[in-house]
């Protein structure tokens, strides 16, 4: 164990993404549009599924470019399209399965452009908020380039 190191509490990053608001946020809402560019690089979404409404429930199943399929899932606790969402994130096959965390993001217009505001909250170790950090990012920029290419 890491005596006297803090877990950092969150990950919170801003990205401005180079398209309107209600666009960015079908993105991050539509089954077609996550699987264009959810998963980082390195990996392919193979199945998503959304309920967008307060209880739903989402799963994202990702696979790497070598290895298994595995899923990410959780239920909305709030949605507020175009502008909200805050839902329960959590891990089936991978070394996280059991662990749950909490994922808020805002998208806010800013010009032509949409600025996100991340936060993913309630990591146990720096590795797996480290990992995450980096998946998101990774995801981000997946993101701005499925809509900078569209345009």
């Amino acid at each position: 164990m890491n005596a006297g190191r803090r877990v950092p509490e969150a990950i919170t990053l801003k990205r401005t993404i180079p398209a309107r608001r209600g666009e960015v946020f079908r993105a991050w809402t539509d089954p077609v549009e996550l699987k264009r560019w959810w998963a980082r690089p390195g990996f392919t979404v193979v199945d998503a599924q959304v309920d967008l409404r307060i209880g739903g429930a989402f799963r994202i199943q990702t696979r790497p470019d070598v290895g298994n399929v595995f899923s990410v899932f959780g239920t909305y606790r709030e949605v507020r399209p175009p502008e909200h969402l805050v839902y329960t994130w959590a891990w089936q096959g991978t070394r996280m399965d059991g662990i749950e965390t909490l994922v808020t993001v805002d998208f806010r217009e800013a010009g032509q452009g949409t600025e996100i505001f991340l936060t993913h909250e309630g990591f146990r170790t720096e590795g797996d908020h480290s990992a995450h950090r980096d998946a998101w990012i990774g995801c981000f920029d997946r993101l701005s380039q499925a809509k900078s290419s569209r345009r």
